[in-house]
């Protein structure tokens, strides 16, 4: 069953997700062998009012050309334009596109083809870095080992990186030694990836701090030596895609998302009340705002509901950067964002509560934030 792309109210997406272990013994999520029955198991299937629309129209983002700004003789007119844009999209929904960013073609490539070399090994042999309980990182095949409904259909690989001088090289030093040296080109790909996504994170971060009317480096130097996360998706074609999600309706925990789409429709975000789609455009990445930066903005800027579907014919992969600062790092609105009219929205907390929230009390949604802001009461920094 088919729904249309306007979502329709449930008093169960306000309860609250606290608690989410699962007793009964994990499903193993192995597309090969379940594509070869007629039927998805049930623990695939989601309820009616959050099952993927039958046609979601495309999503006006603007496009933002970061190849003045980044250029050593950037003009104010460029850089004040690339400001107003990225202002507007982010009061609005959040998300965003950014072309002639300065990432080499090659090393996206690279990065999309060892992706598939990954995903496409035994699942015993991926198994070997299987994300734990509670754990950020690792292999997850539909987080099948948290969650018990509403499972998405999709693998992952999750890794930590670090913008450390003390820890030089988190990735490729993770590949090593959980998969093995012969994995060490592997591990290089995505080391140079993920520097050259701090680096841009950054820069966007300047281009946010000019839109909110705060200094270019404030956001800059806050998420400088950020502790960050990168994630490998992996969307197998579904017999039943109309059942099924391959990413829930979710807001990102994290600050800020820098999203590469192979050449395979499927992000959706849900704007005033109707699910639409952002198309993939190779020589471009979608940035959205997450969580942590609402909080940052004093809910100035908005971290939306998107999610991810699947089809019957192809599959279908994304690089997923998400920056987080420094786990320590107290996260404040700025003083410019507030006054004598403008109260504070959330309490001060660092990302790794939020993380630990996210990991091990809620299953992120539309409401994490809010929820996780009630937790703190209970549970103050």
């Amino acid at each position: 069953m088919a729904v249309s792309c306007v979502r329709t109210s449930s008093e169960q997406e306000h309860t609250p997700k606290l608690g989410l272990g699962n007793s009964q013994s994990p499903l193993i999520f192995n597309p090969s062998m379940l594509n070869l029955q007629p039927n998805i198991p049930d623990q695939f299937i989601w309820p009616d009012h959050e099952k993927p629309c039958t046609e979601a129209p495309e999503l006006e983002v603007p496009l933002i050309d970061l190849k003045d700004f980044l250029s050593n003789s950037s003009s104010p007119s460029a850089t004040l334009e690339a400001s107003r844009l990225i202002s507007e999209a982010c009061s609005k929904h959040g998300f965003f596109l950014v072309v002639n960013h300065g990432i080499s073609e090659e090393l996206i490539s690279d990065a999309h083809e060892y992706m598939a070399r990954f995903f496409d090994m035994p699942l015993s042999e991926k198994q070997r870095v299987q994300r734990k309980p509670g754990e950020s990182c690792g292999y997850a095949s539909s987080f099948t080992g948290r969650f018990s409904t509403k499972l998405p259909w999709k693998e992952t690989l999750s890794f930590r990186f670090c913008d450390d001088k003390n820890s030089p090289n988190t990735v490729q030093d993770y590949f090593c030694h959980a998969l093995g040296h012969e994995f060490e080109p592997l591990g290089k790909v995505y080391q140079e990836y993920c520097e050259a996504m701090s680096f841009l994170s950054l820069k966007i971060m300047e281009l946010l701090g000019l839109s909110l009317g705060v200094s270019r480096d404030y956001f800059r130097v806050f998420f400088e030596e950020n502790d960050s996360i990168m994630r490998l998706n992996y969307y197998p074609p579904c017999q039943k895609p109309d059942l099924t999600l391959g990413t829930g309706p979710h807001c990102d925990p994290t600050s800020l998302t820098i999203l590469h789409q192979d050449h395979v429709n499927g992000l959706q975000v849900l704007v005033e009340n109707q699910w639409r789609s952002i198309s993939p455009n190779p020589k471009a990445f979608v940035v959205n705002i997450g969580d942590t930066f609402m909080a940052l903005s004093n809910n100035r800027y908005k971290s939306c509901l998107h999610r991810a579907v699947v089809n019957s014919r192809s599959e279908r992969k994304s690089l997923a950067f998400f920056l987080c600062p420094k786990k320590d790092r107290v996260v404040k609105p700025p003083r410019e964002l507030l006054n004598s009219i403008t109260r504070r929205r959330y309490p001060d907390f660092t990302w790794s509560m939020l993380l630990e929230f996210t990991q091990k009390h809620y299953r992120a949604d539309m409401n994490t934030l809010q929820a996780f802001s009630d937790w703190l009461t209970d549970k103050p920094i």
